[in-house]
């Protein structure tokens, strides 16, 4: 028997962001035979992370999946929802309201900036660097800097030690921007993964005194003329079964009509202050319109060329959803506007 390092992980109940949280629990154990089965509900104080009053402050957490951590020794990490008492859901638990779909796949793109003393790293002290163009998927110090390539490499490392899915990594294309691509077989599996390689990523940041920043426009300002830098996304890929298999244009056509009746609706769980990244400019659509095009990165919904070319099978990319957005709520809305599509 080993003692084992079980870090549980929830999200609080602040909004318009839900923040991560986590402690350890330590344990006797095999590190090699844990399951998840093996794991019990822990309490936390809920009037500490707006999920309760001080005089009835208990909630429990309830584990939903297993990480091994390899920047511990018998380290696991462990996501969780949050419960009442009772054993219900909580009202913060987006998890629970994902009416899931074993064969809906979902792939998160998930943009960010990298900061350092209040600034993206890269940035000067005073002003701004060179305007963006040489920055995505860039090489060299002078566009990537060292510190920046550190974190993303090993952000890559941890991932794949725990069994993220993490599909890729690149510079994005504002300076001190970066993304990386989680894939999952199901709309809680991959959001999941998600909200855990978040965790990994601002954990690994903290030794390096570097801040995570999920803001969709966190740069804005002016320097000598307007530099309009662009936003951060998280750009969510889907695809159900009879998408992947049967598809066609007349089914298309009927789910497009169903996102675009239920706009309002996506928006509104798209992640807090997208009016400013959904403008119309830097390859998004403006945050009162829907749209569609092949291959286009400035509409609401992308079709990938192959899609099409495939008669209409395959995933889309909705463009809306931003870097801050919960990815619970986005694949739970994305499949409740297609629930609404008869596929015959």
């Amino acid at each position: 028997m080993a003692k084992l390092k079980l870090e549980y992980i929830w999200l609080d109940g602040y909004t318009p962001l839900a923040n991560l949280r986590s402690k350890t629990k330590i344990i006797d154990g095999d590190p090699a035979k844990l399951q998840l089965a093996d794991l019990h509900g822990w309490g936390f104080d809920g009037s500490s992370t707006e999920q309760a009053d001080g005089k009835s402050s208990d909630c429990l957490l309830k584990p939903v999946a297993i990480y091994p951590d390899c920047t511990r020794t018998n380290g696991f990490l462990v996501m969780c929802e949050v419960l009442l008492p009772s054993g219900e859901p909580h009202p913060s638990n987006t998890r629970a309201t994902i009416d899931d779909d074993p064969d809906a796949w979902f792939g998160f793109e998930q943009e960010f900036f990298l900061y350092k003393d209040g600034r993206p790293l890269g940035f000067p002290i005073d002003g701004y660097p060179a305007p963006q163009g040489p920055y995505y998927t860039a090489v060299g110090y002078k566009y990537i800097g060292s510190l920046a390539r550190k974190i993303v490499e090993e952000h890559i490392d941890i991932c794949l030690a725990a069994g993220i899915n993490i599909e890729g990594v690149n510079a994005e294309v504002a300076k001190g921007q970066w993304e990386y691509q989680i894939f999952g077989k199901s709309a809680k599996a991959a959001a999941d993964q998600l909200w855990v390689a978040r965790y990994i990523l601002a954990r690994l940041c903290e030794s390096l005194g570097v801040d995570v920043e999920l803001h969709c426009k966190p740069v804005r300002g002016e320097w000598g003329r307007l530099l309009d830098w662009n936003g951060s996304g998280m750009h969510s890929n889907f695809s159900t079964k009879f998408m992947r298999e049967v598809g066609g244009k007349a089914y298309f056509d009927k789910l497009m009509a169903a996102f675009n009746k239920y706009r309002d609706e996506h928006i509104a769980v798209y992640g807090p202050d997208n009016h400013l990244r959904l403008t119309g400019l830097h390859e998004t659509q403006s945050i009162d319109k829907f749209t569609y095009g092949l291959s286009d990165r400035g509409a609401s919904v992308r079709m990938p060329v192959k899609f099409v070319k495939d008669g209409y099978k395959g995933y889309l990319e909705d463009r809306r959803p931003n870097s801050a957005a919960d990815p619970y709520l986005v694949a739970g809305r994305i499949i409740k506007t297609i629930k609404t599509v008869p596929t015959s």
